[in-house]
């Protein structure tokens, strides 16, 4: 290993390094077990995608966790758009193995739970929903998600979503 490598680390690969938005920094990487990058920077989780990688914002990771040499990453999509509310849908977990996660699970973790405002968990008739409000990656701005449960009542979730996004954007902001 050369002298350059053992002080500043390895290069960035440049399959993520080509994706970045201008001004994205990546804050660590890892090589994956099927030969993949993953990557984290300030506006979100770069992962495995055909080719090449993509970006999921961390107003999108739904889960995070690592156990053993893996981080399992359950992503969120919106299903539905409430006033300024979005209801979410959860994709399937995936699973990256990472031989050397290096500073990930540690930076997924602080960016995930670094992304969340505050949250709240309601039961609701047929189930219960989680009602987040959660940082904008990249931005000054915060959007109101909820992730009801499978069984859930969905006009029952759209009702309280409606009136929660209502009484968030009444509240005054504070500044500094």
């Amino acid at each position: 290993m050369n002298l350059v490598r053992r002080i500043f680390g390895s290069p960035v690969p440049e399959v993520v390094r080509d994706a970045l938005a201008d001004e994205e920094h990546v804050l660590a990487f890892a090589a994956t077990g099927t030969g993949g990058h993953l990557a984290v920077t300030a506006l979100g989780l770069w992962v495995p995608h055909g080719d090449g990688v993509r970006r999921i914002g961390w107003d999108a990771v739904s889960k995070a966790g690592w156990q053993g040499d893996a981080l399992t990453v359950t992503e969120a999509e919106p299903a539905e758009h409430i006033g300024a509310a979005v209801v979410l849908r959860e994709l399937a977990p995936v699973r990256y193995v990472l031989p050397k996660p290096g500073r990930i699970p540690h930076l997924v973790r602080q960016r995930v739970e670094g992304s969340i405002r505050s949250r709240y968990r309601k039961e609701l008739p047929g189930g219960a929903a989680w009602f987040v409000v959660r940082k904008l990656p990249g931005t000054d701005g915060v959007v109101l998600q909820v992730r009801p449960d499978p069984g859930t009542d969905p006009e029952v979730v759209r009702a309280i979503a409606e009136e929660a996004a209502a009484a968030l954007a009444e509240r005054p902001t504070t500044e500094d």
